[in-house]
């Protein structure tokens, strides 16, 4: 539902900003406005952008390889993390030069008309492309708020796409601003406080989103909910007594891999365990859809070993210890 939800999102966007850019170029022709050429900078990165997010999606469907066991799901992380590079490089940074520029040149703006339509148009058709964004990534969302869906989606492209579609619909209000006082007061340097306005919050997504997917990137693990019903499935009473200690890593949005030690009774024969790992995998797929990758390790659980805390030569991440002297 994500990636098919998420894609429905960029497709709508990128049909959006590509419209709105070639308005925007137009507008700036006949106007003069930076405002103009900033959105239409703007404008035209984030259709790269969902560029970017489409051919990391394909790239993501590939088959695993010797070479990458894990397949290729983090593609879509990665660029994820591009696009929040070009929406700081491209589009903040050269709003801010253009937005400085502007005030110490100013110039009145010619052909009000055009701008001022143009960022009409413009707000009516991100307004599309947010609440198809909207739309998309409410399922997915649940009672989280929208802070707590951008920090947590473990699927990039819906988070990515809904702070690009804000950030355009706040900027194109920032810059419809900037135009009318300056067109209200005769003077442009208006026109490129706006300008910086718009520069300052796309460099402000960016960071956002960059924050987010460099996250991702590094490997998060299953939600509380997914790790709740794991844990659930893993144990049976019977052979599989408890965890003893678990890791889960998200390999891509919709893969999960799941690494545990679990507890067996010392009399249980090698068959037995057999068995009710299999039957533990079995379960824990039913309950989480996305753990593609278990590995279930079976041991006799202590008391005594328990009151010694986590074991750093078992622990992803623990301590190194030095290398013994021969």
């Amino acid at each position: 539902m994500s990636a098919s939800g998420g894609t429905r999102a960029i497709v709508a966007a990128l049909a959006a900003n590509l419209a709105i850019a070639a308005s925007k170029f137009v507008a700036f022709a006949f106007s003069g406005s930076s405002s103009m050429l900033a959105e239409g900078v703007h404008s035209l990165a984030d259709s790269g952008n969902q560029a970017l997010l489409l051919v990391g999606g394909k790239k993501a469907q590939r088959e695993a390889t010797p070479q990458h066991p894990f397949g290729y799901g983090r593609e879509r992380y990665i660029y994820a993390f591009l696009v929040s590079i070009v929406l700081f490089s491209v589009g903040g940074m050269f709003a801010i030069y253009e937005g400085f520029e502007k005030i110490k040149h100013p110039h009145e703006i010619e052909h009000w008309y055009w701008p001022v339509g143009v960022l009409v148009f413009a707000i009516i058709a991100e307004s599309f492309s947010f609440r198809t964004a909207i739309k998309e990534s409410n399922p997915l969302r649940g009672s989280l708020s929208w802070a707590e869906f951008v920090r947590r989606a473990k699927a990039p492209e819906l988070p990515v796409v809904l702070l690009e579609d804000l950030g355009a619909l706040v900027g194109l209000v920032l810059a419809l601003s900037g135009v009318g006082i300056a067109l209200a007061t005769g003077d442009g340097v208006w026109d490129g406080i706006g300008t910086i306005c718009i520069g300052v919050l796309l460099v402000l997504i960016a960071l956002v989103l960059a924050a987010e997917t460099k996250s991702l990137l590094l490997g998060e693990a299953a939600g509380p909910e997914e790790t709740r019903k794991i844990e659930a499935a893993v144990v049976d009473g019977t052979t599989v007594t408890r965890i003893i200690h678990m890791r889960t890593l998200h390999l891509g949005p919709e893969e999960l891999l799941v690494a545990a030690k679990i507890a067996v009774r010392h009399d249980d024969a090698a068959a037995e365990i057999a068995q009710a790992i299999d039957a533990a995998e079995s379960r824990i797929r039913r309950a989480v859809p996305i753990a593609r990758v278990i590995y279930l390790e079976p041991d006799i659980y202590s008391e005594t070993e328990a009151a010694k805390g986590p074991d750093a030569e078992a622990t992803p991440g623990g301590p190194a210890h030095p290398p013994a002297d021969h």
